[in-house]
């Protein structure tokens, strides 16, 4: 599996909120074994196992589990980079979402997101591959404490989910997530996700400029081929997330939704030395990681998530993967042995 990776602006503002609730990031760098040197430069990125790594030991100093929502009321535009401006300009928050998602790569190839229609509020998923690290609850948190402070920011407005969904189980303090997202939160969630009413996704933004706006996508378009060698791997990966719960997604259809021919994405993907099938069974693997160390979701549950037709191909294919059956695989999470 490639290395994932996350901008350095986005760590950087990770490590502003860390030393302004009085932490010693400097330390905290070096128990992580990051060298500050690794954040410096336009194009500098950071590992997903070492921010996993941050994060764990910034709660375990802090000895707050709720650190992540600690600075919920400071606005961090600053970590969007790019980004942010090309959702800036846009015309209401539903095209600013709309944009992240389209430049998201810039930011992180660790990360995916969905933007669903569900009744009368737009979901958006997020997804977040750890590589060999199990990934804190305090990373995912951290990502929708920014995006929403983000949000009441660049509308001036004091925009509120209408729901928070989170993957974890909940914790013994929940006020703090009352205060930071003014909703409620579920917990032992399927998906890491957030609701806004459509209303709210169809905010005008004062900062709409449709002249700026061009100059930033044309910005953010020649930013985004510093990683044209990764780019239609991530877009299919993306798809393939979407797609798992329907069932096993299909070269041919992911090719038709980005919009090229089949031969074509084969053609793509050799040059850079992955394939369809690779790239499923990669993300298959990484999300079974995920799904297995989740108490709350049952086995059957686990494969229907990852698009498989029935348990004895998730059994199978956990056999490949870990050495193990699905259900030995969990009780080895639980033990604190890692993957093989």
């Amino acid at each position: 599996m490639s290395k994932r990776t996350t901008a350095a602006v986005w760590v950087r503002s990770i490590a502003e909120m860390l030393a302004a609730e009085g932490l010693d990031v400097s330390s905290l760098f070096a128990a992580a074994g990051i060298d500050p040197q690794e954040l410096e430069g336009a194009s500098a990125r950071l590992s997903t196992e070492k921010i996993s790594h941050l994060w764990e030991l910034a709660v375990e100093r802090s000895k707050n589990p709720a650190l992540s929502l600690a600075q919920y009321q400071m606005a961090r535009p600053a970590a969007f980079d790019v980004v942010g401006y090309t959702m800036m300009s846009c015309a209401d928050l539903r095209g600013a979402f709309e944009r992240l998602n389209r430049y998201l790569l810039i930011l992180s190839d660790a990360l995916t997101m969905s933007m669903t229609e569900d009744g009368d509020c737009c979901r958006i998923d997020f997804v977040l591959f750890g590589g060999s690290r199990p990934i804190p609850r305090q990373r995912i948190e951290f990502i929708f404490v920014t995006v929403i402070g983000f949000c009441r920011w660049v509308a001036r407005n004091d925009v509120n989910p209408r729901a928070i969904a989170l993957t974890y189980p909940p914790p013994a303090d929940i006020s703090p997530y009352h205060a930071a997202f003014r909703c409620p939160v579920t917990f032992n969630a399927e998906r890491n996700s957030v609701m806004f009413a459509r209303s709210d996704m169809d905010l005008a933004l004062p900062t709409f400029n449709p002249q700026l706006g061009e100059l930033h996508e044309r910005y953010a378009g020649e930013y985004l081929r510093h990683f044209d060698h990764a780019l239609t791997s991530f877009r299919v990966r993306e798809a393939i997330v979407r797609r798992l719960p329907d069932g096993e997604p299909r070269r041919d259809e992911v090719a038709v939704e980005l919009c090229m021919s089949e031969r074509t994405l084969q053609r793509r993907l050799e040059e850079e030395a992955t394939s369809f099938v690779q790239l499923l069974d990669d993300t298959r693997r990484e999300l079974a990681d995920q799904y297995l160390g989740r108490l709350h979701l049952s086995l059957g549950q686990a494969a229907y998530l990852l698009g498989f037709a029935d348990q004895s191909s998730f059994f199978r294919a956990c056999r490949r993967w870990f050495k193990a059956s699905p259900g030995e695989y969990r009780n080895r999470l639980l033990h604190g042995v890692p993957a093989t």
